[in-house]
């Protein structure tokens, strides 16, 4: 991950595009890709999707969201993990197994 982070912290440096990557710009720009990825799917079945698209827009999701991650210095691992134990007692198994209904449905 931190790989990931360094590399895309140099080719954004290296175009000096810093000035441009506040965490609310990169949080729009994460939107704005996300969106894009929906575009992807738009009136089509998931399997009729174009794969290279879903790729190149998922790409661009990830990216943002390391970027953003990284302007508030958080440990993606940390914070990913972290959110999955939140999430484990909102939805614990014996309630939440099969069904989409939200944690206060349960």
């Amino acid at each position: 991950m931190d790989e990931l982070i360094e590399q895309l912290k140099q080719f954004r440096d290296e175009r000096d595009w810093k000035q441009f990557h506040n965490p609310k710009d990169l949080a729009l720009a994460l939107s704005i890709e996300s969106g894009e990825l929906l575009e992807a799917f738009l009136w089509k079945t998931p399997e009729e999707a174009e794969r290279e698209k879903v790729k190149e827009e998922l790409a661009d999701v990830f990216a943002f969201a390391l970027l953003l991650a990284d302007a508030y210095d958080f440990d993606v691992r940390e914070i990913v993990l972290d959110k999955i134990g939140k999430n484990a007692k909102k939805y614990p198994v014996d309630k939440a197994k099969g069904t989409s209904r939200k944690y206060d449905e349960l």
